[in-house]
């Protein structure tokens, strides 16, 4: 049976301290009287921590301080890591008698007796005595007493640095011996005159000479299963992110030998057996002796749809597989989950929420909905798909929709059209000085890209999907007469409702005196997460796998170098991605939103980590408010970073109380009316009406029609 790592911390029970290099050993638990030798022995570190690697069974752990044992039984069947182990701090008590500058003698007083120094010095002097008293306690680093004389001078102080024991001198000079004050490790003021007892609660409390800091906190946070979801959400979005496909792309295609990296596919492989990548190695090689034709987009295509299929899941992994670079940052979870997780305890987490391998919301639908069909895992037998049932893809539509919005699919088709040698409409083509020589790999790329455009999604059908999902469009020429079949018309609303009530909640939570109540939270989550729900039916399987896999494409082709010289782009702004730059700047020259591509890219980005958070919850049959309010601080970076992305984008406020008419139509109105309106007139949009999506269509270009009328 192989070996399960154990962690553990020892404390003293008096203060709650860590014990640093602390004995523990571990025993058999069949072998009470310890006659054999210990199984394992090791010493903590300064934090009061070890880590021991043993079989599963019994044992008996046995913690050695201050020359003090403490023992407990514990059962270890996999990996633990919060075990805990109380020693009691040797808390001792001496008194010393003087007579003439003479120790006359010492007591040591047991643990719990209280020792009353005004008897002690009546005695003495009743004797005709000239002495005076003395108490010392110990001191646990070196064993030694550290002794304060009761006329207020100090003997055998211990070192300035030891923490362990404080001694307070600075009210102790010139009082009399009835008054004298020491204090002890735990800081806690005692007075002799009125007893000293060795245990903690006996010390009577005095005032002391230092400023005393008092703090408060937030209330322990509960763990719950859900959380590891959340984890892995973060964990998949960022294994799918441009940057992450750009370098496997460049990795895969890109290889010093001019052919497909096949180690990597290999890898890949040996992964997921049920995969033959043979064709693409084909495919690539093939093509490296051809630089004609459609193949090199093809390729590409090819290549990302293995990288999706290869990232996307239910999974927390540690690092990406290919360049090593980090995924899992155990910083950054502890800050969100308000305590120190470890990774496999995270991965073991998330293992007990899946159950028989499926998110409890997808369980709960196949229960309700799919219970008479059988799980097939062919795609032309009767049933539903076990694949897609186990392993959903964690990506949202949301992402290509703001990435519609910053103007990345309008950029690519400008290319395309001054590419074919084709003019706008403006008078002057902005995009005159584009010439792309042939023996640019980017020509080919872009010829195959051009070759494709039946096979690829249609602006019209990402509408539609963006309608049905959330209630959003697109309003432009290629769209003349939309009329959408099922809209989610009460998305919007519902979704920055759920927002704005998380900017109130973190101002609860943010306030230790009060405890914040997560019940709205959840309300709006259920409301949200059911209007998900609705909209997740017809295109929703595949559409938003396509948009994605297009639009990863498209940017691999703006982030080329050679793109960044033919379009100028500016070199100095800090973009996070390498394909922004030349969208802003497409931006520029066409005249359409000034607002960087930054902005649209983060509401892409958190705002898809937000809604997968929403849609895969069993937030529907949840009544527990500690759930919601774990959600709203996990995600409260993206929340915050979303709703700031929203106001630079459209000018509306989301964290903005809705008291006002002016206010609740500006948060459900279309962001795509806001950026028109932000457009034509060069600022923040007033309130606007929400009309019919027809209407809107057609008084938008009825205004076009009208400015051109005015300007000719």
């Amino acid at each position: 049976m192989a070996n399960i790592k154990v962690t553990i911390t020892v404390t003293a029970t008096v203060p709650t301290i860590p014990v640093a290099n602390a004995k523990v050993s571990l025993f058999k638990a069949d072998d009470h009287e310890r006659v054999e030798p210990a199984i394992t022995t090791k010493n903590t570190d300064l934090s009061g921590i070890c880590q021991l690697e043993i079989a599963p069974g019994d044992y008996i752990i046995l913690a050695e301080a201050f020359t003090v044992f403490s023992q407990r039984e514990n059962t270890f069947e996999e990996d633990e890591t919060l075990a805990f182990v109380n020693v009691p701090l040797p808390l001792k008590v001496a008194v010393k008698t003087y007579k003439n500058g003479t120790v006359q003698e010492i007591t040591f007083c047991d643990d719990g007796e209280i020792v009353d120094l005004d008897a002690i010095v009546e005695s003495i002097a009743v004797a005709g005595g000239a002495g005076v008293a003395a108490v010392g306690v110990i001191d646990p680093a070196n064993n030694d007493y550290a002794w304060l004389l009761t006329d207020g001078s100090l003997l055998d102080l211990p070192p300035q640095n030891n923490s362990k024991v404080h001694w307070d001198t600075t009210d102790i000079a010139g009082i009399n011996k009835a008054t004298a004050t020491i204090t002890d490790p735990n800081g806690a003021s005692v007075s002799p005159s009125a007893g000293i007892n060795v245990r903690e609660g006996a010390f009577s409390q005095q005032r002391r000479s230092e400023p005393v800091n008092v703090s408060l906190r937030r209330a322990n946070i509960d763990t719950t299963d859900d959380q590891a979801l959340w984890v892995a959400i973060r964990n998949r979005t960022n294994a799918i992110s441009f940057n992450a496909y750009k370098d496997f792309i460049d990795r895969v295609l890109c290889n010093d030998d001019g052919g497909l990296n096949e180690g990597l596919l290999e890898d890949a492989q040996k992964t997921n057996p049920r995969r033959n990548d043979a064709r693409l190695i084909r495919q690539n090689k093939e093509l490296y002796t051809s630089l004609h034709g459609v193949g090199a987009y093809e390729l590409l295509k090819t290549a990302t749809q293995v990288f999706l299929l290869l990232e996307c899941g239910v999974a927390i992994e540690e690092m990406n597989r290919y360049t090593g670079k980090p995924l899992f940052k155990a910083s950054d979870e502890t800050t969100r989950l308000g305590k120190n997780i470890p990774l496999t305890e995270l991965q073991n987490l998330l293992t007990r929420y899946l159950g028989s391998n499926q998110l409890p919301y997808i369980q709960t639908i196949i229960d309700n909905a799919f219970g008479g069909f059988n799980p097939v895992d062919s795609i032309f037998c009767s049933g539903y798909l076990l694949a897609r049932a186990n392993c959903p893809p964690l990506l949202e539509l949301i992402w290509s929709y703001w990435h519609e919005e910053a103007m990345l699919a309008q950029t690519m088709n400008a290319i395309g059209l001054r590419f074919q040698n084709r003019r706008g409409a403006a008078v002057r083509d902005p995009l005159a000085h584009l010439e792309i020589a042939p023996l640019f790999p980017i020509n080919n790329l872009l010829w195959g890209h051009i070759q494709e455009e039946q096979q690829r999604l249609s602006v019209p059908r990402r509408a539609y999907e963006y309608n049905h999902h959330y209630g959003l469009t697109l309003v432009g020429k290629a769209i003349p007469d939309f009329r959408p079949a099922d809209a989610r018309s009460k998305f919007l609303e519902a979704y920055h409702h759920l927002l704005y009530l998380c900017t109130v909640f973190y101002k609860q939570d943010d306030d230790t005196t009060v405890i914040a109540d997560g019940f709205p939270v959840l309300n709006a989550l259920k409301e949200v997460h059911l209007l998900l729900a609705e909209g997740a039916h017809n295109q929703f399987g595949d559409l938003p796998w396509t948009a994605r896999a297009e639009m990863l494409t498209e940017q691999w082709i703006l982030s080329r170098p050679e793109m960044r010289q033919f379009l100028l782009s500016r070199h100095m702004v800090p973009y996070r991605e390498g394909w922004m730059g030349q969208v802003d700047t497409m931006k520029r020259l066409q005249g359409w939103t000034d607002v960087t591509v930054t902005h649209f890219n983060e509401l892409a980005i958190y705002g898809e980590q937000i809604l997968l958070a929403v849609r895969y919850g069993n937030w529907n049959i949840e009544t527990d408010p500690v759930r919601a309010a774990n959600w709203a601080r996990y995600w409260r970076p993206e929340i915050q970073n979303y709703i700031h992305g929203y106001r630079a984008v459209t000018g509306v406020e989301l964290r903005a109380e809705p008291t006002t008419n002016q206010q609740r139509e500006l948060i459900t109105t279309l962001p795509t009316l806001l950026i028109q309106q932000r457009l034509l007139t060069g600022k923040s949009a007033p309130a606007l009406p929400a009309p019919m999506v027809t209407d809107t269509a057609k008084s938008f270009r009825e205004r076009r029609a009208s400015r051109r009328a005015n300007s000719g």
